[in-house]
């Protein structure tokens, strides 16, 4: 009888996509899905694509700063609140939100080796409230600049940001001028800076001081622009060209010096500092 017989199927594996979020990313730019640990090992590059996954600004520093040799500095800066912003909720709020996730601000600063070289380094950091860039971002890089131009050694900017942070307003866009301003005297002074775009790096960021490197490099796929493609195809009632604003794009017409995959970087900078810059302590 049928109804006492209980069919054998057979096992079946378990499908990747229903195993913990922790063990399994999907790539986003082929969809392979892979072992998290395989992409940290490989510094969060797919594999099979190449596709550079959003990481941290410790990650970089941890990839670009021999271990034991960073030193930050400013650490105890913190956005005020001089307009009283509020949004879809305060913007203390906000901050405060962004600070329980174990960070201060949207740049770290600080001092280190790269790959032996001592250099100045900041590195934005997307998870917080977008990098937007503040009054505090601002401050740290021309304090970094400063430390740079006192101390005659390289500076190196990470870009990832969304922009300067609307609820500080004009103080938010101040930063742009006082940021460009530090760059140009450390230019006279023949200091290098390498800045270094990765995805996103838009708005008042780019209309500043990621664009002003001695040396602009980008990692492959980094959307790069300051406008977003739906605006400027609304404000010009034209189709953009494929590719616009991603960093291919930028290199082939001039915008970017080099575009640079991310296990290359340091070997890339470190190369840049002991040749292209060879007699700038002279």
């Amino acid at each position: 009888m049928a109804w006492f017989r209980k069919d054998k199927k057979p096992l079946q594996a378990q499908d990747k996509r229903d195993l913990p979020a922790d063990v399994f990313e999907k790539c986003q730019g082929c969809g392979e899905i892979l072992y998290r640990e395989r992409i940290a090992q490989n510094l969060n590059v797919c594999p099979t694509c190449g596709h550079h996954l959003r990481i941290s600004a410790d990650a970089y520093l941890s990839i670009l700063i021999d271990g034991g040799t960073f030193v930050e500095h400013d650490a105890n800066l913190r956005a005020a609140d001089p307009l009283g912003f509020i949004d879809l909720k305060p913007y203390p709020d906000r901050l405060s939100a962004a600070e329980a996730k174990g960070k201060t601000e949207a740049l770290r600063s600080g001092t280190g080796r790269l790959d032996g070289i001592e250099v100045v380094i900041g590195v934005m950091d997307f998870a917080f409230i977008g990098g937007s860039m503040g009054s505090v971002v601002g401050e740290k890089i021309a304090r970094a600049a400063h430390v740079s131009l006192e101390r005659r050694i390289p500076l190196i900017i990470v870009s990832a940001s969304g922009g300067a942070r609307m609820q500080e307003g004009i103080y938010s866009l101040m930063q742009m001028a006082k940021t460009s301003t530090v760059l140009a005297r450390l230019h006279e002074a023949g200091v290098p800076f390498v800045s270094v775009l990765t995805h996103p790096t838009t708005g008042g960021v780019t209309a500043s001081f990621s664009m002003l490197g001695d040396v602009n490099l980008a990692e492959p796929e980094a959307l790069i622009g300051f406008a977003g493609p739906r605006v400027i195809e609304e404000t010009i009632k034209q189709e953009l060209p494929k590719g616009f604003q991603r960093a291919e794009f930028l290199l082939d017409h001039g915008m970017v010096d080099r575009v640079v995959d991310r296990r290359e970087l340091k070997q890339t900078i470190a190369l840049l500092l002991r040749h292209q810059f060879a007699g700038w302590t002279d």
